[in-house]
């Protein structure tokens, strides 16, 4: 198998591939053609830089299509792929330098500064700007021919207890997005998919743009901050047919803008975190859709979805996809990984060959409860991670950034329900000696944070304690944390 062979270059050359909405307001259109062959040269370049089979490649470009022909061209010469999120800061990049060692890097001139601050100046391993005309410019790579078990990407989990692992994905990843292509996502050929997801996160990696070209729809970019209004805007001025958002995108749409009908719009689906019954109406109220939820890991991809043709169920997470064999253990999912396509190979460092030889089973650390029909409903995590705007953080680090401002003695970070997110990053701080609580000692806390890790994980919500709850062994108890004010 070879995507790139078997998915691009085996469509029609002159189909529509992808709509690049830029952040200066231009737009293009690419065909399956244009993106062959800038793929195809770009893994020439990658070539003649020394990278091979099996070797990584980091990029970190926004949502705009030299991050998808960067993605194909190491589909086609069996390299593996790791892409980042543009809101990692240098801290974030040199864990994943150091546990990826990446053969190369690929990275928008934005991003040059955190990069050189990470490490990455050009003299371990090559580091390449876009746009550059010349990555583009020379001879064409032949795509390889390649096994389901060989290795083609890398996604970070957001880290519960330690720092974020790197889990590596093989070949079977990218054709086993078929099932939830068309169960879930339900993109046709000749549909425009927009999935909303920033590159690096693993719903982008599967829907923004695989996943569409696998059942032959096109894929809308647009490399810009999110603002409801001109998300309406663009979603009719492009007559978008499958929209693919976070459910506090969702929300904030339905909360700040007025989502109106739509009439190239035919599926709308959200995964991440629960869907609370009033969105799901004022969207089916204004569009005549209802969204359609699912559910699926960093490890797993996609695992549940609510079925096409059936009524919504409100707050469900939808039924296992058609195959995937899914049990609740004592209130917790559990999967079958022989049943999952997309399971992925192991943990970068772990050294096993393929996960599901590893484990009999895999706990989700999901809780969950089934109705009569199957139906699967979450109830929360049975770990630390919180989920905020679709964001799964771990509050490792976040503890981790505020315990080195020298105000703080100890932190810890749990979830706080939010109307808009969902949940946010509440930390609860014990401060040293001589420092005192006050709103401007807050303020400088969240920068810090901001600093420290990607933007999205700060404390949105910070309270002062004389000292924290903890067991007879030292540890944190943090139920009591969540429980309390």
């Amino acid at each position: 198998m070879n995507f790139a062979r078997d998915v691009v270059d085996a469509a029609d050359p002159e189909r529509l591939a992808l709509v690049e909405l830029a952040r200066d307001g231009s737009r293009r259109t690419w065909s399956f053609g244009e993106v062959a062959d800038g793929a195809a040269r770009l893994a020439g370049t990658l070539a003649r830089h020394g990278v091979g089979r099996g070797d990584v490649v980091m990029t970190l470009i926004g949502n705009r299509p030299e991050w998808v022909l960067a993605m194909v061209a190491c589909f086609r010469i069996g390299a593996v792929v790791l892409p980042c999120t543009e809101q990692l800061r240098a801290k974030d990049l040199r864990l994943r330098l150091a546990a990826a060692r990446p053969a190369l890097v690929l990275a928008d001139e934005r991003n040059a500064g955190e990069l050189r601050a990470a490490g990455a100046n050009g003299t371990a391993f090559p580091v390449l700007m876009v746009p550059d005309p010349g990555l583009f410019a020379g001879a064409p790579a032949p795509a390889i021919e390649l096994a389901p078990e060989d290795p083609c990407l890398i996604t970070f989990t957001s880290g519960t207890a330690g720092e974020p692992k790197g889990v590596l994905h093989g070949q079977r990843y990218l054709a086993g997005q078929r099932l939830q292509a068309e169960r879930w996502l339900d993109a046709r050929a000749g549909d425009l998919v927009w999935c909303t997801a920033a590159s690096g996160w693993s719903k982008s990696a599967r829907n923004v743009f695989i996943a569409p070209w696998i059942r032959g729809a096109a894929a809308l970019l647009h490399d810009a901050r999110f603002d409801p209004g001109e998300r309406l805007e663009l979603l009719a001025r492009e007559r978008v047919n499958v929209l693919c958002m976070a459910p506090t995108e969702y929300r904030v749409i339905a909360k700040r803008a007025e989502p109106q009908r739509l009439p190239a719009l035919r599926g709308l689906v959200a995964a991440g975190e629960a869907l609370n019954p009033e969105v799901l109406r004022v969207w089916h109220e204004a569009t005549g859709l209802w969204i359609r939820d699912g559910y699926g890991q960093t490890e797993t991809g996609q695992l549940t979805g609510a079925p096409l043709g059936e009524p919504i169920r409100p707050g469900s997470m939808g039924r296992a996809l058609p195959g995937v064999g899914l049990r609740i253990d004592d209130g917790e999912l559990v999967a079958d990984p022989a049943t999952v396509p997309t399971f992925f190979l192991g943990y970068l460092g772990d050294g096993a060959a393929d996960a599901r030889e590893a484990d009999a089973v895999w706990r989700t650390g999901d809780r969950v409860h089934e109705d009569d029909d199957g139906f699967l409903y979450f109830e929360g995590r049975t770990d630390d991670v919180i989920i905020s705007a679709g964001y799964r953080i771990g509050p490792f680090e976040v503890e981790s950034a505020l315990v080195a401002h020298p105000a703080v003695a100890e932190a810890a970070v749990v979830a706080a329900a939010d109307e808009e997110r969902g949940a946010i990053v509440r930390a609860v701080v014990v401060l040293r000696d001589g420092s005192r609580p006050s709103d401007e000692l807050v303020r400088a806390l969240q920068e810090h944070v901001r600093g420290e890790t990607a933007p999205y994980k700060y404390p949105r919500r910070v309270d002062f304690a004389a000292e924290l709850p903890k067991t007879a062994s030292g540890k944190v108890r943090r139920a009591l944390l969540r429980d309390s004010d």
